[in-house]
């Protein structure tokens, strides 16, 4: 017996879960990251077009806070030995 063209054919089992799988998103949405996934607020994924962009804020900020510790004990030599008063 032929089937009737407009008719799909699935060949899916009924057991799998279709409503249970993630959506990927394609193009120009979609934001790769290598091998880690992160997951960027809105308002924050807003302020970067690109993940060198993310990459690029995320070093900044690693030189700024090696800096502020590097300095960090220097400082706090010198306030130790500032007069009392």
């Amino acid at each position: 017996m032929k089937r009737d063209k407009s008719e799909m054919e699935d060949d899916l089992r009924m057991e799998y879960d279709l409503k249970s799988l993630r959506v990927r998103r394609l193009g120009s949405e979609r934001k790769s990251f290598g091998g880690a996934t992160v997951w960027l607020e809105p308002d924050v994924a807003e302020m970067f077009p690109t993940a060198d962009a993310v990459n690029e804020a995320l070093r900044f900020l690693i030189r700024v806070i090696r800096d502020n510790q590097a300095l960090s004990p220097t400082t706090q030599a010198n306030n130790s030995n500032a007069p009392d008063g």
